[in-house]
């Protein structure tokens, strides 16, 4: 693997949380993959097209934008050994040939500038300590004229699960304060002026945000949902700092707050994300490969 500066999302995706990733892939998939949609949609990928998935996980974006280029190809980029293993194995599985996976970080990776038509990534741009560097680098690696779609989330406010995290949190000590507010988070690229602060900086042109909103499953039943919930590593390190008596009363806290989403199949949450487009500037010109 080339050089990385995200280090500490290095450590946690070649860890607990990459391996927990890769290890419940169907259940993180079904989690997000009411946004791929919206996102493949505004990518608009042409059968020819050569297709970047920034932070692509266990990739499945990958996949599905491969199948989209069939003529074209799809690479995927993370930093996590374990899900792109697991990425590799199923796109072998599934006989999807035109995708390939990389391990790297996507703000120093050296790709082949110019070598993508569009760049893609779901929930995975939130995480760089120098987003607009990030960006410029996403940017270099796309032929003048290119598009990006990209999806964040929103404020935990406009989603379902922040009142469920909420009812949890009573029962918890309040977390530690970020040592840089403004810093790598889920909710970092929340703000729609903070999207366009960024993608500008780095070069882009006609940055749009658009309010999106999909149904997340989470599990089969609120305590099913909740078990998952407090695996996740967010989670399971805030339940970690305190004594098993307050854990179990805040996992209880947060099955019953699932309970009203339960529907005969699923649980299920409102998401909502920003998606994201913007242009590299320039004429597109003829392809280097």
């Amino acid at each position: 693997m080339h050089s990385i500066v995200n280090t500490q999302q290095a450590e946690a995706w070649n860890g607990y949380e990459g391996n927990h990733w890769a290890d419940n892939r169907d259940r993180y998939d079904a989690v997000n993959s009411g946004f791929n949609g919206y996102l493949l949609d505004a990518a608009s990928i042409g059968e020819h097209d050569r297709v970047l998935d920034v932070g692509c996980g266990n990739g499945q974006v990958t996949r599905l934008a491969a199948r989209r280029a069939p003529q074209g190809h799809a690479l995927g980029l993370d930093l996590s050994a374990p899900m792109l293993r697991q990425a590799r194995a199923t796109a072998a599985e599934e006989g999807v040939a035109n995708a390939a996976f990389e391990e790297g970080d996507a703000q120093v990776h050296p790709f082949p500038s110019a070598g993508f038509d569009v760049a893609v990534s779901r929930f995975a741009i939130m995480f760089f300590t120098d987003p607009v560097a990030a960006f410029a680098n996403i940017g270099r690696a796309l032929r003048p004229g290119s598009r990006v779609a990209f999806l964040s989330l929103r404020s935990m406010e406009h989603n379902d699960l922040g009142a469920v995290f909420a009812a949890m949190a009573k029962r918890l000590p309040p977390p530690a304060a970020r040592e840089k507010p403004d810093g790598p988070g889920p909710e970092s690229l929340a703000d729609p002026a903070r999207i366009h602060e960024v993608l500008t900086g780095a070069g882009f042109d006609d940055v749009v945000t658009t309010s999106v909103e999909a149904p997340q499953v989470w599990g089969r039943h609120a305590e099913d949902a909740a078990g998952f919930l407090c695996a996740w590593g967010p989670v399971q390190h805030r339940l970690g700092q305190v004594d098993p008596a307050s854990a179990a009363r805040a996992r209880a806290a947060l099955a019953e707050a699932l309970r009203p989403f339960e529907e005969p199949d699923a649980v299920r949450l409102r998401g909502a994300a920003w998606l994201i487009t913007a242009t590299r500037p320039g004429t597109p010109g003829s392809r280097t490969s």
